[in-house]
């Protein structure tokens, strides 16, 4: 059907590309929830921007879907000027994290390694780690030397999350072949790098369903606008 002709009022239904961000918020915060310290790094604040988009997106749908129902000119026109921002929106903070993913990596390791100096004095802090280091197979921010400058109980001594076996103690007298001698940034950033497809095809997803319900709005717009002219 052309856009000159009356089209049907149903748009392709960005509630779901509303629902699929603010699943993919609640999915992010849960994850940074066991990797930072809240409000330690600017990252933190990603998930709450990620579901307050969805959240005004849910909103910009609903003028969408009453729009359509009443075919109502100004209410499509809102719905298309607002969807056309947040995508251009979503594209730009696409492409930001793109080009800033080194300097973000960067400002973890920096974060990792403030966070590190808190471990012997804050039990929320060490659990954190502790987990962390236990779920990517890591220990310290660079390599396991880094605990070397932490003013642990015994000197030299690395948590026990660090050991390939966690027993209590492992980490005071320990060979290099018992321990992960790699760091969390490194371990992190190649588990980032393997799920960034996921990410990349969802967002590719969400962002074609909102182009189709833009391109769907202007044909409303327009056929509205004739049956004006026609009147």
């Amino acid at each position: 059907m052309g856009c000159g002709s009356r089209p049907n009022p149903d748009l392709p239904s960005p509630q779901a590309c509303a629902v699929g961000l603010i699943a993919v918020g609640v999915a992010t915060q849960v994850v940074l929830s066991q990797t930072i310290i809240p409000g330690a790094t600017t990252g933190s604040l990603v998930p709450v921007v990620i579901i307050a988009v969805g959240a005004f997106l849910f909103l910009v749908a609903f003028v969408g879907c009453c729009g359509a129902c009443k075919e109502n000119y100004c209410l499509m026109i809102t719905f298309a000027v607002f969807l056309s921002l947040i995508t251009l929106v979503e594209v730009a903070a696409a492409i930001a994290g793109y080009v800033f993913r080194d300097r973000v990596m960067s400002e973890f390791s920096k974060d990792f390694k403030q966070q590190m100096q808190n471990y012997p004095k804050d039990n929320h802090t060490a659990l954190i780690l502790d987990r962390m280091q236990e779920k990517f197979h890591c220990c310290g921010a660079t390599n396991y030397t880094d605990w070397e400058t932490i003013p642990l109980p015994v000197k030299g001594q690395v948590p026990d999350s660090c050991c390939v076996n966690v027993t209590q103690g492992c980490g005071t007298k320990f060979t290099e072949k018992d321990i992960y001698t790699k760091g969390c940034v490194e371990k992190i950033g190649g588990w980032l790098r393997k799920n960034v497809l996921v990410v990349a095809a969802a967002a590719l997803g969400i962002a074609f369903v909102e182009v189709l319900g833009i391109v769907f709005a202007c044909c409303l717009v327009k056929s509205i606008r004739s049956g004006y002219e026609v009147m």
